[in-house]
């Protein structure tokens, strides 16, 4: 088998694609900004059913300065980039959120192709794919891009840009090769107390923390476990280098859809879920995507989003994570 660094070993989808590396048989590594993190990945690697035996290699490095990336990817065959910054609100500054994104991915692209590694699988997002000017009817695939110049959130130009910038640099380089994915709205099981965005949407909704009447929201959803599972074919896969893979599990959904689905799964548990939502009026906002190519050239089967949102909702009651009903 072959050793793999994961960036971003403490994160949703970090700590997934970890547990899906150990499951196939890899040696995994992973970096962490703190190595005071390593107790809460373990128990996270714990709380999936990881065996206490199979041992994960922590490395400190932080996506802002070049300090331990060189140690992080040394032997290492194939790097799953799965570190990001998200900020929880917008900044004034676009640049507080494009630059991290940008200089990161350059940062270990850079690393990579200093240590001879085959293959970086980066995680982009949806987000640079879907943000331009295309008609209500499009349907997204991955021949599609977020454009730079766009009136769009800082977040979401910082993704188009690092993707960008990470295709430009092993187009330089000539290595390594690199493939990306870009998910949707990432659902699915938490393994641990730090929740992600999409997350926290199921956790307010399940704490009576939005408004009696939902805003007319709409995202693609795709399961956590299903998009761990991309980044492994994406490495390995001889067809997927130089490619792109959106991960999504069908349809867009709503805010009031993911309602609906929480209410009829968990009863009494759900009693704080609103019931309505603002009239929808009209498409624009729901962003079709295909997945296609992801599931017709890697044989990807992902769960459905009903799967993927009740699985969010499940683990966030059994970690006791939810504060209306511990």
């Amino acid at each position: 088998m072959s050793k793999i660094l994961i960036t971003g070993g403490s994160g949703f989808l970090g700590s997934h694609c970890i547990v899906a590396a150990l499951a196939a048989g890899h040696e995994v590594c992973t970096t962490l900004r703190s190595l005071d993190k390593a107790g809460e990945v373990r128990a996270m690697l714990a709380a999936a059913g990881v065996d206490a035996k199979r041992e994960v290699a922590f490395y400190e490095a932080d996506l802002g300065n070049d300090e331990g990336w060189s140690d992080a990817v040394a032997g290492c065959d194939y790097v799953l980039h799965t570190a990001s910054p998200f900020p929880l609100t917008q900044p004034d500054d676009p640049n507080d959120v494009i630059v991290p994104a940008r200089d990161g991915t350059l940062r270990v692209l850079r690393a990579a192709s200093h240590a001879g590694v085959r293959r970086v699988v980066l995680t982009s997002s949806f987000a640079a794919v879907g943000y331009g000017p295309e008609a209500p009817s499009h349907v997204f695939t991955e021949d599609d891009w977020t454009p730079i110049g766009a009136p769009n959130q800082p977040y979401i130009l910082s993704k188009a840009i690092a993707e960008r910038a990470a295709w430009d640099f092993v187009k330089d380089r000539g290595t390594p090769e690199l493939s990306v994915v870009n998910p949707t709205g990432i659902f699915g099981p938490v393994l641990g107390p730090q929740l992600s965005t999409s997350i926290r949407i199921v956790k307010g909704l399940l704490e009576g923390a939005f408004p009696p009447e939902l805003p007319d929201v709409w995202f693609g959803v795709v399961d956590v476990r299903d998009v761990a599972d991309l980044h492994l074919q994406a490495m390995i896969d001889p067809s997927a280098a130089g490619e792109r893979f959106i991960a999504v599990s069908g349809e867009p959904v709503s805010l009031l859809d993911v309602a609906a689905i929480l209410r009829e799964r968990f009863g009494e548990r759900a009693a704080r879920v609103p019931r309505r939502g603002v009239p929808t009026s009209s498409e624009t906002n729901h962003r079709r995507s295909s997945s296609d190519k992801a599931r017709q050239r890697l044989d990807w089967k992902p769960r459905t989003s009903v799967e993927a949102i009740v699985a969010s909702a499940e683990s966030l009651i059994r970690l006791k994570l939810l504060e209306t009903l511990n």
